[in-house]
């Protein structure tokens, strides 16, 4: 049902980092967003996904996590998520992306935890640096980044 994979879907901050996700599973995700509802149906958004452990390492180095938590740097080594997928809008196509960025990321979360998998939509990026490692055309806006893996903590809903 689909309100039991809402509940289950939760931000999830440690991994199991040694349980891999395929570029074909990530793309998988990526369908259900592309599939979902978004303004005029632009398809603006675009999608980088990381599964190479060393690049991965690079991109966690550019993130910030939990900001309410400002003593903590994040995910341990053997932690950290296994995946990444970076969105992006393409300002060629249209002005502004309004919602479709969280309509997307709830798409591919929900595929994620129906999987087994789970993440977080992560904000707080160093975009330059980003765009710089990823050689991302200026085209591109970096929206978020959705860190994904195989949950290693249990979220409890209060």
């Amino acid at each position: 049902m689909l309100k039991d994979l809402i509940l289950k879907n939760r931000s999830y901050r440690r991994f199991y980092q040694s349980e891999r996700i395929s570029k074909t599973q990530l793309k998988e995700w990526v369908d259900l967003a592309r599939c979902s509802a978004s303004a005029r149906n632009s398809q603006s958004l675009k999608y980088i996904l990381c599964t190479d452990a060393p690049q991965n390492g690079e991109i966690f180095e550019l993130l910030s996590w939990a900001g309410y938590l400002a003593y903590w740097k994040g995910p341990e080594e053997g932690e950290r998520p296994s995946a990444y997928i970076v969105m992006l809008h393409d300002t060629l196509i249209t002005g502004n992306y309004l919602c479709d960025d969280g309509i997307a990321a709830q798409s591919i979360l929900l595929g994620a935890t129906e999987a087994g998998f789970g993440g977080c939509i992560i904000y707080t990026i160093n975009r330059n640096k980003l765009k710089e490692m990823l050689k991302i055309s200026d085209q591109f806006e970096v929206i978020q980044i959705l860190a994904l893996g195989k949950p290693k903590e249990t979220v409890v809903i209060e």
